[in-house]
């Protein structure tokens, strides 16, 4: 059982945290939400220890092990992703060397009636049984499994980290926490590098983890399928309930209301009391009670309705010049990257107000196929922008995005064509190589 006990933060004028308290006890899976900035991430690092808090304290068990995920994590080089993998079996390495070498000193010698001899037994026995609690004979099986969840190939296993993105190397960082068995996991927004079927995988994975689980996350129908209770931050404090998001949704719109007519009740109460002191303090026989009326409304603690997270980004596009009837036609599209083949024998045709989602596992292509659609990659096959069209183009990795003003290679210009309103939409074979880089 992990107790948060009356944590208070405070940055300049704004309590971030005032007396928090709660548990979390063995098993739970536990969902933590509030608008944006509440404190959420910073609750996690406090539970974790990578933040002291002004007052209070984290009380844990002994020989407790917790895993934490951030949202961002510092990637290491030099490995392959099954040796960066594991990494997070330090424990069973270095018990495997003491079998290793229990059984070397077995093997060597001959004293067998001797107490050293015993010695040595007795220390493989309880290093033995230890290695097997640890899993340690099922580990390479469970390392392979987490790993192709997360959507790596077997073929991967023995390719260097760096040859990997971002997003697939907060992957490897994520399968050494699953492996690791922690008692304890605290997850901030872990679906953020995952396509739906890894999503889908991790969903089934935390669902039959016998740790607990704290977990921030947006996305609420993972954070409903997972977790057994919500711990809502407003306003520096927190209301705790024991059902999952949904759920809870419905239960905090209750607790509103009720706050709400609570403070509607109060307001006419505080009223009511103005109108008395106002009525009674300039006279004589009645100053005391005025002043005590006075006190009163001093003393009160006005009820405050929680705030709700109803802020809403808007933003407009700036009207775009009408366009031929077709807007992008793809005709025989390949992509490889050297003995890679992305996709090939891809044809796609794209018309004027259609709205068009590009579906798939990570890797088998669809950033690329947007990226020749911008005209920002060589590709295979001929590509046609149809009458006066302009694109905008906003990238996973803004900052690191080929603009298609000015792309990285010389597009060729041929001209428009006439193109049949009748061509399939999109038709295309995708190839399972998928580039992951």
């Amino acid at each position: 059982m992990v107790g948060i006990n009356k944590i208070n933060v405070q940055y300049n004028d704004r309590k971030l945290f005032r007396d928090v308290s709660f548990q979390v006890k063995p098993g739970e899976k536990l969902g933590l939400v509030g608008s944006n900035g509440a404190g959420k991430s910073t609750l996690l690092k406090i539970i974790v220890g990578e933040v002291s808090p002004h007052s209070g304290n984290i009380s844990t068990p002994k020989d407790f092990s917790m895993g934490y995920l951030p949202q961002e994590l510092p990637l290491h080089d030099g490995r392959t992703v099954w040796e960066e993998a594991e990494t997070a079996l330090a424990s069973i390495q270095e018990t495997q060397r003491k079998l290793d070498a229990i059984n070397t000193q077995l093997a060597e010698r001959e004293d067998y009636e001797s107490d050293g001899y015993l010695q040595l037994i007795e220390e493989l026995n309880h290093y033995t049984e230890r290695f097997n609690m640890m899993g340690g004979y099922t580990y390479h099986a469970r390392l392979e499994r987490i790993l192709q969840g997360l959507g790596f190939r077997p073929a991967d296993f023995e390719r260097q980290t760096t040859e990997f993105s971002g997003g697939w190397r907060m992957r490897i960082e994520l399968a050494k926490l699953l492996l690791a068995q922690h008692d304890l996991l605290l997850l901030d927004e872990p679906t953020n590098h995952l396509d739906i079927e890894s999503i889908l995988w991790l969903e089934t994975f935390l669902e039959e983890y016998e740790g607990g689980i704290v977990m921030v996350s947006h996305d609420r129908t993972f954070l409903d399928h997972i977790t057994n209770r919500t711990v809502e931050i407003v306003n520096g404090t927190i209301y705790d309930y024991p059902v999952p998001y949904s759920k809870f949704v419905a239960l905090r719109e209750e607790r509103r209301q009720l706050q709400k007519q609570e403070q509607k009740n109060q307001e006419k109460e505080i009223k009511h009391t103005e109108q008395l002191i106002e009525k009674f303090r300039y006279k004589a026989n009645k100053a005391s009670f005025a002043q005590s009326l006075i006190k009163k409304l001093d003393k009160m603690e006005r009820i405050e309705i929680d705030d709700e997270d109803s802020k809403v980004m808007h933003f407009q596009f700036p009207p775009a010049p009408r366009s031929g009837k077709v807007v992008v036609k793809g005709e025989d599209l390949s992509k490889r990257y050297g003995d890679k083949t992305v996709f090939q024998r891809a044809h796609l045709e794209i018309n004027r107000q259609e709205n068009v989602a590009f579906v798939g596992q990570n890797g088998q292509g669809k950033s690329t196929l947007v990226k020749i659609i911008t005209q920002a990659l060589p590709h295979g096959g001929h590509l046609t922008l149809g009458h006066n069209v302009q694109i905008g183009y906003y990238a996973q990795e803004q900052a690191k995005t080929w603009t298609a003003a000015k792309p990285s290679w010389k597009p060729s210009r041929r001209p428009p064509q006439k193109i049949s309103a009748n061509a399939p939409a999109i038709t295309s074979a995708l190839s399972s190589s998928a580039e992951k880089t």
